[in-house]
C-alpha cells in the first residue's frame, strides 16, 4: 500500500489503501488547504518529474531543494562536521540519486526537524540512512503524522546533537518550533540554521517572526522576546532560512533590531 503525501504541504501519512480525508496540517491555521481542494500523490509519482538539487553554500554546509518545486518549496541542509553529518530539516522528494549523492558528503548521522510543516517524508530519509534517529520536540508530538521507532521526542530546551551541533527550541511558529546552532559555522564564528522560526526577509540585514507566514498571522511581542532569549547563550554570525536567504554578518545582532523593529511595530 502506498504511503499518501499531501500535494500542498508534502507531509507523508501512513500506509492505506485510499487516501486520507483531509490533511491536519493543513486543515491549521497556520497553513491551508489547497483552494482546489485536498490532492494528494506519493513518491513513486514525485520521482518521475521532480530531482533534487545539492549545493555547497559555506564549507561544511550543503543545501538541498527540489526542481521543479515540491509542495512548500523549503530546503534541507546538511551540516558536515568531524564527529557526524546532520540533516537539519527535511524535503519531500528522496531518491536514489540523492542517497548516493549524500553518501559521497559522509552520509547522515541524525536528523533534526525545526517545525510541523517540514516532517515531509522523515521516516523514508531516516531508513535510507540505517534507521537513524530523527529528533522532533515532544511539544509537537500531536503534528506528526507517521509515527515510527526512528522518531525521537526530545524535551527541554536545548538538545546537543553533536559537540558543535544543538538543537534550540524557541517557540513562536509552533510550541516545539526550534533551530540548529552549528558553532562550527562561518569560520568558527557560529551558524544558526532556521524553519519558520525565525525567518530572513527580503532585506537581508533582518529576520522577522510569525504565527502563520501564507496567511500573515503575527506573533505577539512577549512571544518574540522569548525567541530572542532562548538564542542569547548562543554565538552566530550567519543566519541561514530555508527558502535561500542569509543574514551575513551579524546574524545574532540582526536578530535582536528585527525584534525590536517587530515589536514596535505591533505595539503602535
Amino acid at each position: 500500500m502506498p504511503n499518501f503525501i499531501c500535494v500542498t504541504c508534502g507531509v507523508q501519512y501512513p500506509e492505506s489503501e485510499t487516501p486520507p480525508a483531509y490533511c491536519p496540517i493543513c486543515e491549521d491555521e497556520r497553513q491551508y488547504v489547497n483552494p482546489a481542494g485536498q490532492q494528494w500523490t506519493t513518491l513513486e509519482d514525485l520521482r518521475r518529474e521532480h530531482q533534487n538539487i545539492i549545493t555547497e553554500v559555506e564549507p561544511g554546509l550543503h543545501s538541498i531543494r527540489s526542481e521543479p518545486r515540491v509542495a512548500i518549496g523549503q530546503s534541507a541542509h546538511l551540516v558536515k562536521t568531524p564527529n557526524g553529518n546532520v540533516l537539519w530539516d527535511c524535503i519531500t522528494l528522496l531518491d536514489d540519486a540523492t542517497i548516493e549523492a549524500l553518501n559521497k558528503l559522509g552520509g547522515i548521522n541524525a536528523i533534526a526537524i525545526s517545525h510541523p510543516h517540514f516532517y515531509s517524508t522523515v521516516v523514508e530519509w531516516s531508513r535510507a540512512f540505517g534507521n537513524i534517529p530523527v529528533y522532533l520536540h515532544a511539544a509537537d508530538r500531536q503534528h506528526m503524522q507517521r509515527p515510527d521507532p526512528v522518531i525521537v521526542f526530545w524535551e527541554g530546551e536545548t538538545r546537543k546533537l553533536l559537540d558543535d551541533v544543538t538543537i534550540i527550541r524557541c517557540g513562536g511558529h509552533f510550541e516545539g518550533s526550534s533551530v540548529l546552532h552549528w558553532a562550527g559555522g562561518a569560520e568558527g564564528k557560529g551558524v544558526i540554521l532556521t524553519g519558520d522560526t525565525v525567518d530572513v526577509v527580503a532585506d537581508q540585514r533582518y529576520v522577522t517572526f510569525m504565527r502563520s507566514f501564507p496567511n500573515y498571522i503575527p506573533l505577539n511581542a512577549s512571544t518574540v522576546r522569548k525567541i530572542v532569549q532562548a538564542l542569547e547563550p548562543f554565538d552566530f554570525e550567519r543566519i541561514y532560512e530555508s527558502f535561500g536567504n542569509v543574514v551575513k554578518p551579524d546574524g545574532k545582532a540582526a536578530v535582536q533590531r528585527s525584534a525590536e523593529r517587530y515589536i514596535k511595530a505591533i505595539s503602535e
